[in-house]
């Protein structure tokens, strides 16, 4: 743990919220300072593309992107030539020859995303940003801040706006940062960052009894939409109800991260009486996917080339599952070409009453996970955070056997060290509280009979079942 961690969690609640609300203030320059204002607004012009002037805008995108990684990134100039790919041939592909380009795996980005998967001629001020690694590997991506502010530009138009709301209107966000690090907590159970009007929920303390307190923070900094982690916003929902509390009618839900069922877009418009709108989208900064007015899926062009590709590296049909490969038009210092990212799609045929000509998706095919049940009634299916930072873990899964017994599978390079199972150990109960913990070193885990990967399996069942139909 940091000394700013550690800072942190030993002050009281008033000074966290001042130390929320001050890295809110960084994050929010390197989002919305610079060029964010001009890139917000020519994304919003780019809506009104025809179909030639997005393949048009990519196709110049993607030659200037090649030639670049050629030119100044050592893993594509020595996977180009082994394909033998001249720079010529690269300075004038077009977007039907995309499929001659090598394909970047996960695995090679972790290897090399630090060394020869930078370019040598980079943009100023870059950081890199970590993948929340629900394999239990995640991966570091280089942002400039310019390349934060072209990203943010894209997601705010796309994302927000067409939710009719925007990065400054005061929300509500689940997601995965531990603002209240103590597995049993105390209110309030979320904290404010005055900068975005960010009312910053935890995800590891959502049970009936505290349920409460979340609408308290909900109506106490005016929340008008909720964001975040798909599921935890949903047991949310789902508590709100059950205890018969009222909230003030909010404006949408926006969620991401994981598969969004129609049941929850019923509790939600039942509990909050507002739209939910469906987005996807990653750390990697390679791909936008975005829910319009009229309930359709769009691919932003302008973020990503999209390929949805079978086991043979072939184009599946409109309404068939594949695998998503992205190339990535934004980010030019750590370019990701046909990366596939690990997350399945549905093209469809359809063209959307919204009348942008933005490639419509029929589904985005998440991972479905088991709900892990706390003793006292807390609901979770996001544990990431557990193996955060332990680099020789390559995969891990949690199952929960018993309400009070959780077993952890990990495929590591070598076998954690105590301190590093300690770690794991410690990770888990502050999350659930004090329970007994198994941790086993399979030589992989098995995938699902329809080829997934599940991180979270549950063999608890939840005491009191709610029809949300």
């Amino acid at each position: 743990m940091s000394l700013t961690e550690t800072i942190y969690n030993n002050s009281p609640v008033f000074l966290q919220n001042l130390y929320i609300s001050a890295f809110g203030y960084v994050w929010n320059k390197k989002r919305f300072g610079g060029i964010f204002k001009h890139e917000h607004a020519a994304a919003k012009e780019r809506e009104n593309f025809t179909t030639a002037q997005w393949q048009h805008y990519q196709q110049q995108l993607l030659q200037k992107l090649l030639v670049h990684a050629y030119d100044t990134v050592p893993y594509y100039k020595k996977t180009f030539n082994e394909r033998g790919l001249s720079r010529q041939q690269l300075n004038h592909m077009d977007l039907q020859q995309v499929s001659m380009l090598p394909v970047l795996s996960k695995d090679d980005l972790r290897k090399y995303g630090k060394t020869t998967l930078l370019s040598s001629v980079r943009e100023k001020g870059g950081y890199f940003l970590s993948s929340s690694g629900s394999t239990g590997t995640p991966v570091s991506i280089l942002y400039s801040p310019a390349m934060h502010q072209r990203w943010f530009g894209i997601y705010e138009s796309r994302i927000r706006n067409w939710a009719g709301v925007s990065s400054f209107t005061p929300r509500g966000m689940i997601g995965g940062r531990r603002v209240i690090t103590a597995a049993e907590g105390k209110a309030p159970f979320y904290r404010y960052n005055a900068v975005e009007k960010q009312v910053y929920f935890s995800a590891y303390h959502i049970n009936a009894a505290n349920t409460a307190n979340y609408v308290k923070g909900i109506r106490k900094y005016g929340v008008q939409y909720m964001t975040g982690y798909a599921m935890s916003n949903f047991f949310l929902a789902r508590f709100i109800q059950e205890n018969n509390l009222e909230v003030p009618a909010l404006k949408a839900v926006i969620t991401s991260s994981e598969i969004l069922t129609p049941e929850m877009r019923q509790l939600f418009q039942r509990v909050y009486n507002c739209k939910t709108y469906d987005s996807w989208g990653s750390v990697e900064a390679c791909g936008i996917v975005s829910e319009c007015e009229h309930g359709k899926l769009h691919l932003s062009p302008d973020s990503a080339i999209i390929e949805i590709l079978d086991d043979d590296l072939q184009p599946v049909p409109a309404g068939v599952a594949g695998d998503v490969y992205c190339t990535g038009l934004l980010n030019f210092d750590q370019p990701l070409i046909r990366y596939k990212i690990g997350d399945r799609m549905v093209w469809s045929d359809e063209r959307c009453a919204c009348g942008r000509e933005m490639p419509v998706i029929k589904e985005i095919v998440g991972r479905t996970e088991d709900v892990v049940i706390g003793k006292d009634g807390r609901e979770m299916v996001r544990f990431h955070s557990v193996f955060y930072g332990i680099d020789k873990i390559k995969a891990a899964q949690v199952i929960q056997e018993r309400v009070d017994e959780i077993t952890v599978k990990i495929v590591a390079e070598t076998k954690l060290s105590k301190e590093e199972e300690n770690q794991v150990r410690q990770r888990v109960i502050s999350q659930l509280g004090e329970m007994t913990i198994h941790i086993e070193y399979p030589a992989s885990i098995p995938l699902t009979s329809n080829g997934k990967f599940q991180a979270v399996i549950s063999k608890v069942k939840r005491k009191q079942l709610v029809d949300v139909q």
